[in-house]
């Protein structure tokens, strides 16, 4: 369950590492990922007796909102915008990010809360195996980029937009 989750974490990393930046804040950005994969499911267990299905649905769809919305600013500063206006993954944006790669895994939290996984061991799995599979997705990314330039950052925006259309209407 966690390199399933993880996944999500990867493809959307190799997307977002198509941005130009520093290994230094690739390493930011796992690390709140992984964090994120632990405070997510976290809730999501601690809560998850309480909460009916629907809220589970509410939380994947603002993710899928959130990443398209993402996507579409990327591309949209890509192709007519200037340097300084494209969204890059630090401060509030790097919260965004992580909350939209992460929201899945509050899902998944709320169904293991209901049949009593193992919490710790869980949750602290599914950290680290997304914060290992969210820097292999920007490394990748980084290098798609230099071979694509301009292009590239148009394709990791557009892969973020797919991966929000993935959560809202899963097939």
């Amino acid at each position: 369950m966690a390199i399933a989750l993880g996944l999500d974490a990867f493809s959307v990393s190799l997307g977002m590492g198509m941005i130009p930046m520093r290994l230094r804040q690739m390493f930011y950005i796992g690390i709140v990922i992984g964090v994120f994969h632990v405070l997510m499911p976290l809730a999501g267990m601690m809560i998850g007796k309480l909460l009916s299905e629907k809220f589970g649905s509410i939380a994947t769809v603002a993710g899928g909102l959130l990443l398209i919305g993402l996507g579409l600013h990327i591309i949209y500063s890509t192709l007519f915008g200037e340097e300084e206006s494209k969204v890059m993954p630090v401060g509030f944006g790097l919260l965004v990010f992580a909350f939209s790669v992460s929201v899945d895994s509050f899902s998944v939290g709320l169904s293991l809360g209901i049949y009593g996984a193992r919490t710790w061991v869980t949750i602290l799995i599914f950290g680290f195996v997304s914060m290992v599979m969210t820097w292999t997705g920007l490394l990748l990314g980084r290098h798609a980029q230099k071979m694509l330039g301009t292009y590239g950052e148009v394709l990791g925006g557009s892969i973020l937009v797919g991966f929000g259309i993935k959560l809202l209407f899963p097939f």
